[in-house]
């Protein structure tokens, strides 16, 4: 699980959230482990049957109102629910007036205490915006992301298999290396998932009996890119006689990928058999499943419909 302590929170996007440290500096080493937020009003007024502790933790106008009209031990009282728990920090968004027993209690406690610039809606849209992709569950797998048509193809196989003697195919043919080797991946909202290769190894290739070659000052820009979505997998296997591979497609296969199912498409391998042909008619094939066209179902559909005039 993704820490991120709150000092790097506010070195790395603090201005880009208006945050500033208002108290609590001992305690900047607390972290969040996750984007969400909690605005804790009823935790303030004694329920915390529900309190979600391990998230930031936000006051805005409404809970800094109902403080305002407490008095100062009533005040106290409320806050101090909160600061019983292991909270990571606490945002003041807004511009209203700081309430003194907050900044007192940050200290006392060891908790940082933060103020916004922003209001609310403003706050949280922007904190999931640049904190989504940090907490994303990611995983990095061995094989080769290309952009085919624009279809992002995720070619896995045994070690020295082809993968990137086909990834290489492709980009002579006009399409775009995303990730060689290692493919790093990305969970994103709405269970996307988005490839994309190191920062070290990206826009090169190894290739077995050259070695490594530099894509983008081979083929210039248009020969690579720096992410794509992951849309279907691209197994590449030995052939074998005793193994029966799909003769018609009217079944889908998938293969789980960090909890997402993809479509898998599994490709045996012999000598002489056009792999990159067959692979820009899998991107080409799943365009159309996209607009709802699927040869093998139709064609099945006709067949039906052919034996059941004859019948």
């Amino acid at each position: 699980m993704t820490e991120l302590p709150i000092g790097k929170l506010i070195k790395n996007f603090g201005h880009l959230l208006g945050l500033r440290t208002v108290a609590g500096q001992a305690g900047i080493e607390r972290v969040i482990n996750t984007s969400d937020t909690y605005r804790p009003g009823m935790a303030l007024m004694g329920f915390v049957e529900l309190f979600t502790v391990d998230q930031l933790q936000i006051l805005g106008n409404t809970e800094m109102e109902y403080l305002r009209n407490q008095s100062p031990s009533d005040r106290k009282r409320a806050l101090e629910i909160l600061y019983q728990f292991e909270i990571p920090c606490i945002v003041i968004t807004g511009r209203g007036r700081m309430i003194p027993e907050l900044k007192a209690l940050a200290e006392e406690y060891g908790v940082p205490l933060l103020r916004s610039e922003f209001e609310t809606a403003r706050f949280n849209h922007l904190f999931h915006f640049y904190l989504d992709d940090v907490f994303a569950p990611q995983v990095t797998l061995h094989g080769t992301l290309v952009d085919v048509h624009g279809i992002g193809l995720l070619f896995k196989g045994r070690s020295a298999i082809g993968k990137s003697e086909v990834g290489l195919d492709l980009v002579e043919r006009g399409h775009r290396l995303v990730a060689d080797d290692a493919v790093n991946i990305t969970r994103k909202s709405q269970g996307i998932l988005v490839g994309t290769s190191s920062e070290l190894l990206r826009d090169h290739m190894e290739i077995r009996g050259i070695g490594i070659m530099d894509i983008k000052k081979m083929f210039g820009v248009r020969g690579t890119r720096r992410q794509k979505r992951i849309e279907v997998v691209v197994q590449l296997v030995d052939w074998e006689e005793t193994m029966s591979y799909e003769r018609v497609g009217i079944e889908d296969k998938t293969v789980i990928v960090l909890g997402v199912e993809l479509p898998e498409v599994t490709i045996p391998l012999f000598p002489g058999k056009n792999i990159t042909v067959i692979v820009e008619a899998i991107a080409m094939d799943y365009l159309l499943r996209i607009e709802g066209h699927y040869a093998a179902r139709e064609l099945d559909k006709r067949l039906i419909e052919s034996m059941n005039k004859k019948s």
